[in-house]
């Protein structure tokens, strides 16, 4: 997969390394046309926009982009700005910061940000986002759920996020917050839908054309639930255990991909 190709994203499931080889950030910057990349961080998601966008307009910078803009998107006022439109027009990547998904999809839905992201991404701008910034991606997001108990109805609760990548379902933090019940429920709901669970210090670059790489120090997790032969959601209430049989599951490190149309793993380049 080359390192720019129209419509990219990178999806990264939160905490990633911003003090070492920064492997993921600099990996983005190079999607984004290296030093002649001009960058967006929008950081809507957050409760701490200031700090949080100077962070990463420092670390941007330092890893050779030619210029950052952090927009301060933090109402519907300011989504529909048309300055910030215009930024997010001229820029070659596009980053999410953490946080809570819904402020991203409640302020920016719908808003001339919102457009200006869509026409970008449409483009061949890359679009990154980290933790909350991971789960808008998707045209199903979750929002909410509990971690701690087996896969149930009541295990997670989803939204509508951005819509950018098609037919799944993205939640972050994985392993380390112990989501697979949370993917397993949402699954579920829709066999059609894939599962992607992406653990922090990880990524997944998905191409226009559906492959995708790994990168970073753990690993990302593809539960299918296409060929489910039983499951018991519909009849269940909503805290009854979920039955489930027949669900592939894939957990790929880097150095792995994964074709998103013909879901199937693959070891190194496709």
């Amino acid at each position: 997969m080359a390192d720019k190709q129209a419509g990219n994203l990178l999806i990264i499931g939160g905490n990633e390394d911003k003090k070492g080889e920064c492997l993921i950030l600099r990996k983005f910057v190079a999607m984004a046309g290296g030093r002649q990349a001009r960058i967006a961080v929008i950081t809507t998601a957050t409760e701490q926009p200031r700090v949080v966008g100077d962070e990463y307009r420092t670390l941007f910078l330092e890893l050779g982009a030619e210029a950052v803009a952090v927009l301060y998107i933090s109402n519907r006022a300011a989504a529909n700005d048309p300055n910030q439109a215009a930024e997010l027009e001229s820029a070659t990547g596009i980053f999410f910061t953490g946080g809570d998904q819904l402020r991203l999809t409640s302020i920016l839905g719908g808003s001339r940000a919102d457009v200006a992201i869509r026409r970008a991404y449409e483009r061949g701008t890359v679009i990154a986002g980290t933790s909350a910034g991971a789960s808008v991606m998707s045209d199903t997001m979750i929002v909410d759920g509990d971690s701690s108990d087996t896969p149930k109805k009541s295990t997670v609760s989803m939204a509508h996020g951005m819509g950018l990548l098609e037919d799944v379902v993205i939640d972050q933090h994985f392993a380390q917050r112990g989501r697979i019940n949370r993917l397993l429920a949402a699954v579920a709901q829709n066999p059609y839908v894939l599962g992607i669970g992406i653990d922090e210090d990880t990524a997944l670059a998905v191409a226009r054309d559906g492959a995708c790489e790994v990168i970073g120090s753990q690993t990302v997790t593809i539960v299918d639930g296409k060929g489910i032969v039983h499951s018991n959601i519909s009849e269940s209430k909503r805290n009854d255990p979920l039955a489930l049989t027949n669900i592939i599951m894939h957990v790929l490190p880097a150095g792995f991909g994964y074709d998103l149309k013909r879901r199937v793993p693959y070891m190194g380049r496709s």
